[in-house]
């Protein structure tokens, strides 16, 4: 199993001050869709956390995954920049 590494990385506000966190990789997209995410259960939190297991197993490509976590962060109001 890989890392996934996203060809651009991905910036997401976390915590009540709205740190900014850089997501490198689907598998540091599936730690954060993991971990007290809003929209949490969504349909776009589900295909994205489906798509970064695949990109980790090596199932699909690492951008494919990469753009599932843009529009799920985009859905729980957490993309940053």
């Amino acid at each position: 199993m890989g890392e996934g590494w996203f060809s651009k990385p991905v910036s997401v506000a976390v915590g009540v001050a709205g740190n900014v966190r850089i997501v490198e990789s689907a598998r540091e997209a599936i730690k954060m869709l993991s971990e007290n995410w809003r929209s949490q259960g969504s349909e776009k939190h589900k295909a994205a956390t489906r798509a970064c297991q695949a990109a980790v197993r090596g199932d699909t490509a690492p951008d494919v995954a990469r753009q599932a976590f843009v529009d799920a962060a985009e859905e729980a109001r957490v993309l940053a920049g």
